[in-house]
């Protein structure tokens, strides 16, 4: 049952787009993906929380956590089948995990826990929150967006993930990130 949450083999350097709502994390990814010309993973969460926003007009309970960690990790594994070199995700696990304890006083189920901690990526890419909010259905907390930031900062240094912070607008974060994992693609090519 567990195996649904884990992440397949590949040689793929994977970088994860990571930050609070609203900081540019999907323009970013797509972006990142034409750059590379390869793929780009959206975030499952959007489309599992529209479509029960659009059916209940209900957001978010812990017990859609663990779907969504399904199928944010399903859609990454298929489409590692036919990316390019490298995978831009536009979220991963631990994001999700942040959100399930940001939101549910601390508590995070065992099985996402446990995928969140022992998935792993080559870079993260923590988006900063100094591009306009932008509200829609699902995103819920303006005026906590510093304290947001801190978590997410937090996370990757307590879990000693790479990482990188994204300032600027759009051309200085794309133009960043790209000089960041140009370096990976460089040391990866070197291994070889």
């Amino acid at each position: 049952m567990e195996e649904k949450f884990r992440q397949e083999p590949s040689s793929l350097v994977k970088i994860v787009l990571f930050g609070p709502e609203s900081t540019g994390k999907t323009t970013l990814s797509k972006q990142l993906a034409s750059y590379y010309k390869t793929e780009w993973v959206p975030e499952y969460a959007r489309e599992y929380l529209q479509n029960k926003w659009n059916e209940e007009q209900k957001t978010c309970e812990p017990h859609d956590l663990l779907p969504i960690a399904e199928g944010q990790i399903r859609s990454e594994n298929n489409l590692s089948k036919t990316a390019n070199r490298v995978l831009i995700c536009d979220t991963d696990l631990l994001e999700t995990k942040v959100y399930s304890e940001a939101y549910y006083i601390g508590h995070c189920d065992p099985v996402l826990e446990k995928y969140a901690l022992t998935n792993t990526y080559d870079l993260y890419l923590l988006t900063y929150i100094d591009i306009p909010w932008e509200k829609d259905d699902l995103r819920d907390k303006p005026e906590e967006r510093e304290q947001m930031f801190s978590y997410f900062k937090e996370t990757l240094e307590k879990y000693t993930r790479n990482f990188v912070i994204l300032k600027g607008d759009r051309k200085t974060r794309l133009q960043t990130a790209i000089q960041h994992i140009d370096k990976l693609l460089n040391h990866d090519q070197n291994k070889r």
